[in-house]
């Protein structure tokens, strides 16, 4: 089974602190199956239409059979941000140590190197590197400083309530304008009441009543999320 800390934290040069959740053996194993057998229905498919075409059929059915093998992956994994089928399917990504997406130099090496993951048998070396390294890495993986994690849900876009947009009156520290941004983008989730209570918070700062407060509050909270 997977670790219960799976967390992994990197620093951009930006100072930005990012986290990702590591895929632990089980997951990506199960991704790998899934892969497995789209390829194998694939290839079988493939033989059924053209193992009567004589030689030339054998050889295309040779030369699908190689591709799909080994650039089936990279191809998903370069264009298809990071994931193949079984890896969408399972919610992971393959990205870079620093968490930025593979390139095709990586994800050729990291492929490549399937061969050596599968000695001494049927992938035991690579589940074997995957079990005893931190970051769940197998020998691909390691050579390159790749990584497979799930891949973070992308959130929804609010809906903004129709208001103006204006700067804040008063200077606000992080937590305010995090509390005022949340105010705003929750205006269709809060019942009218709650939001003239939490708008009466502010009502000895603003000097508002609470019906301006909470149109004033929703134009800081636009405003601060980039309208103008």
């Amino acid at each position: 089974m997977d670790q219960l800390d799976t967390a992994y934290l990197v620093e951009t040069p930006e100072g930005i602190d990012l986290q990702a959740q590591l895929a632990g053996p089980v997951v990506r194993a199960i991704a790998y199956s899934i892969d497995v057998l789209i390829r194998s229905v694939v290839m079988l498919v493939v033989w059924v239409v053209l193992i009567f075409a004589g030689n030339v059929g054998i050889g295309i059915i040779l030369l699908l059979s190689f591709l799909l093998e080994w650039f089936y992956p990279v191809l998903f994994e370069v264009y298809n941000n990071g994931q193949t089928i079984g890896k969408k399917y399972m919610g992971l990504t393959v990205v870079n140590g620093d968490l930025t997406p593979i390139n095709w130099g990586a994800s050729l090496t990291r492929n490549l190197l399937r061969f050596a993951d599968f000695l001494p048998f049927s992938y035991l070396g690579g589940l074997l590197s995957m079990t005893l390294t931190k970051k769940f890495q197998r020998l691909g993986d390691l050579a390159v400083g790749s990584l497979v994690i799930y891949k973070p849900e992308v959130r929804k876009q609010a809906v903004l309530p129709e208001c103006l947009p204006r700067p804040p009156s008063i200077p606000l520290t992080l937590e305010d304008q995090i509390a005022i941004i949340g105010f705003t983008e929750r205006h269709n989730d809060l019942s009218y009441d709650r939001q003239k209570e939490l708008a009466h918070i502010l009502s000895d700062v603003t000097e508002l009543d609470a019906e301006k407060n909470i149109q004033y509050l929703r134009g800081v909270g636009s405003w601060l999320l980039g309208v103008r």
